[in-house]
């Protein structure tokens, strides 16, 4: 693996796991430079689906996102300005899944693609990641299951994984390099 400029990295949470019915409730960006964006979803009118336990793990109500929420279209504007070319997430099938039921939602189109992190990994990456992401996660110190911040641990990750199949491998202190 070659050392490379960190890319942008996009994590959600959603309503449910429910690939037919569940929505997006909050997304979070980490950008290249370290920077994090993060967006509370107001649910669209179509969106019903909810789920109790989706709630205990995330910690985010349907009254919160109601009240606190973002509009669909304003959320997807906000990220066509912030990403383009291709951002990474750790869940594919799930996040493309909703990204797809955003922008549909705000009759929009992304203005980047989304990839998965695994086409970042080589094999010897792939080995380490779960293991560096628990480090990093307990390096950090961060409450997991919230988008912005799950953004950020997977950007972590990828620049320790990086730099320990580069051969540069470094202890991780939590701090962005």
């Amino acid at each position: 693996m070659t050392t490379q400029p960190s890319p942008a990295f996009i994590d959600f949470e959603a309503s449910s796991l429910d690939l037919i019915a569940s929505y997006p409730i909050e997304v979070g960006v980490c950008l290249a430079d370290g920077s994090l964006h993060s967006w509370m979803i107001r649910p669209h009118v179509l969106w019903q689906d909810w789920s109790e336990s989706a709630e205990r793990v995330h910690g985010i109500s349907r009254a919160t996102l109601e009240q606190e929420g973002t509009e669909v279209r304003s959320v997807t504007r906000a990220l066509n300005e912030l990403l383009h070319g291709q951002v990474f997430c750790d869940a594919w099938t799930f996040d493309s899944f909703w990204l797809h039921r955003l922008y549909k939602a705000a009759n929009m189109t992304p203005g980047f693609q989304l990839e998965s992190v695994s086409a970042l990994l080589d094999p010897s990456a792939v080995q380490h990641w779960s293991s560096i992401r628990q480090q990093v996660i307990g390096d950090l110190g961060l409450p997991i299951h919230r988008a912005a911040n799950d953004a950020l641990i997977l950007q972590q990750t990828w620049r320790q994984v990086s730099r320990r199949t580069d051969g540069h491998a470094q202890p991780s202190d939590g701090a962005q390099t």
